[in-house]
C-alpha cells in the first residue's frame, strides 16, 4: 500500500475523529450524481472547509463550473472541498442526470463532488439546503455558494455574481484554510 494514500487516510479517520459532530448541518446522505453511491456528508468532508454550491447545466452562470474546479485545484491540498447540488428549481437543469453529469465530467471536468438533481428552496428543499437557507437566505438563482468553515458553521452565502477565483469567495476561503 502507498504510504501516502496511508497517511491520508488516516489524517481524514483523525480529523472526523476529532470533529465531535455535524451539529445536523453536514449529517445528512446524498446520492452522488448519475449513482447509486450514498455519501454521508459528515463522514466524508467533517474537518473540511466546504463551499456548497447549487447547479444548473443550461444557466449563464454554468461556466463557472471552471472556475469552482479551479479554486477546489488550488486549495484541496490544503483541506478544500467544494460540493455540487445539480437543481431545477429555477427550471435549467436537464432531466436525465446522465446529461447533467456529461455537462459536468466531461464539458467542464469537474473532478470535485457532485450530487443527484435536487431542490434546494422552499419547503422541499434538501435537508443540506434548508439548515443553509435558515443560516443565511435561499439562493436567489443557480451557483449560489456557502462557504462552511471547518467547524461545521456557516460562514457566508455568496450570489451568482461572485466568481470563484479572485473574489471575496477565494478570500474568504484562504481566511478559513
Amino acid at each position: 500500500m502507498n504510504v501516502r494514500y496511508l497517511v491520508a487516510g488516516l489524517a481524514l479517520m483523525m480529523s472526523g475523529a476529532l470533529w465531535a459532530g455535524c451539529d445536523n448541518l453536514l449529517d445528512y446522505d446524498h446520492r452522488r450524481l448519475a449513482s447509486s453511491q450514498q455519501v454521508n456528508l459528515c463522514e466524508a468532508y467533517a474537518g473540511q472547509v466546504i463551499v456548497v454550491v447549487n447547479t444548473a447545466s443550461r444557466c449563464g452562470f454554468t461556466s463557472q463550473f471552471e472556475g469552482l474546479e479551479a479554486l477546489y485545484q488550488k486549495y484541496r491540498e490544503q483541506g478544500l472541498m467544494v460540493l455540487g447540488f445539480p437543481s431545477d428549481d429555477f427550471r435549467q437543469e436537464l432531466a436525465d442526470e446522465e446529461d447533467t453529469a456529461e455537462v459536468c465530467y466531461i464539458n467542464y471536468g469537474v473532478s470535485f463532488p457532485m450530487f443527484a438533481t435536487t431542490s434546494v428552496r422552499g419547503d422541499s428543499a434538501n435537508a443540506l439546503f434548508q439548515v443553509l437557507n435558515e443560516a443565511t437566505a435561499p439562493p436567489r438563482w443557480n451557483f449560489t455558494k456557502y462557504l462552511i468553515d471547518r467547524d461545521g458553521n456557516v460562514v457566508e452565502r455568496f450570489g451568482s455574481r461572485t466568481t470563484p477565483l479572485d473574489s471575496e469567495l477565494e478570500a474568504r476561503v484562504r481566511e478559513s484554510l
